[in-house]
């Protein structure tokens, strides 16, 4: 895992996933600019999360791929959610620890 800085996400987004840069720049802009206006660091910590959990799933590319195939059983809505959703939970919690969040 990466340091858990703009830059060091920005580092492992680039090499496992660099067509999500302008996503993160985005984020990060959006981060800092509600970070300002609202006076608390609030923002940033949601962008440090959010970033180090999908570096985390991104490591692994069968975890990613699960997480997709999961997310499109949702989106196709032929199936209970229930399950799909449980289990996308789950590989959230696992990265989020494994990001040391």
């Amino acid at each position: 895992m990466p340091e858990l800085t703009p830059d060091g996400l920005r580092a492992a987004v680039a090499r496992i996933a660099p067509s999500r840069i302008p996503a993160l720049t985005q984020h990060l802009f959006e981060a800092t600019t509600n970070a300002q206006q609202a006076a608390s660091l609030a923002p940033l910590r949601a962008f440090v999360h959010s970033w180090a959990v999908f570096v985390a799933i991104e490591r692994h590319p069968e975890r990613a791929a699960r997480l997709r195939e999961l997310e499109r059983i949702i989106d196709a809505g032929d199936q209970d959610p229930a399950e799909a959703i449980s289990e996308i939970r789950s590989i959230h919690e696992a990265a989020a620890a494994e990001a040391g969040l």
